[in-house]
């Protein structure tokens, strides 16, 4: 049996903007995988923790006595696209904050 992409990203426009090369898929076991999920996406931290991996690691069969179904298939490519926006909107962000951090009131120079 051929490995099947579970939600293949190279159709998501963010993802058209990554090369190949920077992109892992992330296997849920020998038959399904996410393709082309960008190395940044994948590699991504929220309090210490590597999103993505942690949220498989909660979803392994053993542990939830079940494999993974559809709509939960479904949602972690929802938030590899969400990381993705997120990842892509920093630059725009810091800038802003930049922009706007002299006019801030209340916040010593040590804050920022």
């Amino acid at each position: 049996m051929a490995r099947r992409p579970v939600a293949c990203l190279h159709a998501s426009t963010l993802s058209r903007r990554v090369p190949a090369s920077r992109c892992v898929d992330v296997y849920l076991n020998d038959a399904a995988f996410w393709a082309a999920v960008p190395t940044k996406v994948w590699e991504y931290t929220l309090g210490g923790y590597q999103v993505l991996k942690k949220w498989l690691s909660y979803r392994e069969e053993p542990l939830l006595g079940r494999p993974l179904h559809e709509d939960e298939a479904r949602y972690f490519s929802q938030v590899v696209r969400r990381i993705a926006a997120i990842l892509l909107m920093g630059p725009a962000l810091d800038a802003s904050y930049a922009a706007i951090l002299p006019t801030a009131r209340g916040l010593s120079s040590k804050e920022s």
